[in-house]
């Protein structure tokens, strides 16, 4: 998936809430911009989760 570049402009407080919440989940602002953006648009049904296949590594051989 190709990702767009968008400016955006945001209220000082609240670009350091993210920064602070990025920094305790170590993502980077805009991981972490993006992953508040898609759990609200999960939660009010304007997109719908992807399917995720999880698969075990084995490390042993």
């Amino acid at each position: 998936m190709a990702k767009k570049a968008y400016p955006l402009r945001i209220n000082p407080e609240v670009l350091n809430a993210m920064h602070q919440w990025a920094a305790d989940d170590l993502r980077s602002l805009n991981a972490q911009i993006e992953y508040v953006l898609r759990e609200a648009l999960l939660k009010s049904g304007r997109i719908k989760p992807k399917t995720v296949i999880a698969t075990q590594v084995s490390l042993d051989d």
